[in-house]
């Protein structure tokens, strides 16, 4: 599975994607669980006092927004899976990072 971060996330990890194998069937939360694992830091950046994911991170799941699709983390996923995985950040020079990530998710959909 590959993990791509942005932005902060990006800052915290000290890269722009990682790649790591999970079993097929894994849950979005439990990934997110396990990538706080990896890098500490990002519970603050991902997870809220309860250990859920914040209404303002941004999961994509080869490219559908799985915030959009479902109101909760249980979606399953494969291990060929790619996540892009950033939070909601507003004006600044961050701007244009998410219209590029936009616009590279709209072409991978088509």
């Amino acid at each position: 599975m590959i993990i791509n971060f942005y932005s902060t996330l990006r800052d915290i990890a000290g890269t722009q994607s990682i790649t790591l194998d999970y079993p097929n069937g894994e849950t979005i939360s439990h990934i997110i669980q396990k990538i706080v694992a990896l890098y500490p830091d990002m519970h603050y950046e991902l997870l809220d006092d309860n250990n859920m994911i914040y209404g303002h991170v941004h999961i994509f799941v080869n490219g559908l927004n799985m915030t959009l699709i479902k109101k909760n983390s249980s979606e399953t996923i494969s291990n060929q899976s790619t996540l892009d995985i950033f939070h909601a950040i507003g004006g600044g020079h961050h701007t244009g990072e998410i219209h590029l990530i936009k616009k590279r998710l709209a072409f991978d959909l088509f």
